[in-house]
């Protein structure tokens, strides 16, 4: 497993030193300077955002990562994914419940995803159907601004490359087209777009995170390990192709989070629902490593 820390940006000083000045005095109108304390309580709290990658079946890792941040008290105010990731981040979103959260994915079947069907192979084996109607089912209120926690999924516009941000609308529309993996699901075709899975444009999209508001990020990465030699056919192929583009692009990503956890989850086939237990646990020894760099990083942003 990988932590990677940052020091502080240029915007962090510069408001930790407005901040100083702040604190040190006030200007009365007779010119003097009076000392003022500003105690911690006083202090706004930086808003915590949490951006959760794409990976497929090693998506699950997140769950324990999620697991470990709220049992330590790590607030989280706002939720970003793609692919995988936007599933997992709905759900959070929708419980901010690591224990609900948990519950759903040990739930979660590959068929509670994938819907093959050879009517559709000419642009995905896979559906889509299925997916939207696990999240209708699982998530009982119908838009994003519904949710408890602000929730952002990314995804990609098929003929122009842009990347598209849900922020508001259906959740299920959401999902569905941040997951729609181009040669796997059948795309989704929406006001004019044909989108397919953010992970083509931003697989780890801390800059949504930052344009939401955030002071502080989190950026958990299930990417960063691509080793995996259970690749047997041409799903397996796709999926695997499109993490290693995934692993490339998130390098370039790293500069803008506070702490990049990057589970271990090498080894696990990418449509493996098997390993579940395997892959949170993963996640949570990757976040308890981190624990001290996010507790520092929050601290800093105060």
């Amino acid at each position: 497993m990988d932590v990677i820390r940052h020091t502080p940006t240029r915007r962090r000083i510069v408001k930790a030193l407005c901040t100083l000045i702040l604190i040190a005095s006030v200007t009365t109108g007779c010119g003097k300077n009076i000392p003022t304390i500003v105690t911690p309580e006083q202090r706004p709290r930086p808003k915590v955002a949490l951006v959760l990658s794409g990976g497929a079946s090693r998506g699950f890792a997140h769950v324990g990562v999620i697991k470990v941040l709220e049992q330590n008290n790590i607030p989280i105010d706002i939720v970003v994914g793609t692919s995988a990731g936007s599933l997992t981040g709905a759900l959070y979103a929708y419980y901010d419940d690591a224990g609900m959260l948990e519950r759903a994915a040990r739930e979660l079947t590959v068929e509670d995803i994938f819907d093959f069907s050879i009517l559709s192979i000419s642009v995905g084996v896979v559906k889509g159907n299925n997916i939207v109607s696990y999240v209708e089912k699982t998530i009982k209120v119908k838009n994003i601004e519904d949710l408890k926690i602000p929730y952002a999924a990314v995804a990609a516009d098929l003929n122009t490359g842009e990347m598209v941000v849900f922020k508001s609308g259906p959740v299920s529309t959401a999902v569905r087209a941040s997951t729609a993996i181009p040669g796997i699901f059948t795309p989704l075709t929406l006001g004019g777009r044909v989108l397919v899975d953010g992970g083509i444009v931003n697989s780890m999209p801390v800059d949504v995170a930052r344009d939401m508001g955030a002071d502080v990020i989190i950026a958990v990465d299930v990417t960063a390990h691509t080793t995996n030699y259970d690749v047997k056919n041409v799903v397996d192929i796709i999926i695997q192709t499109f993490n290693i583009m995934g692993a490339q692009t998130n390098k370039y990503k790293y500069e803008e989070a506070d702490v990049i956890i990057r589970p271990d989850v090498r080894g696990v086939g990418i449509i493996d629902f098997s390993q579940k237990d395997y892959l949170m646990l993963q996640g949570e020894r990757a976040a308890r490593t981190a624990l001290p760099l996010i507790e520092e990083a929050i601290e800093n942003a105060q």
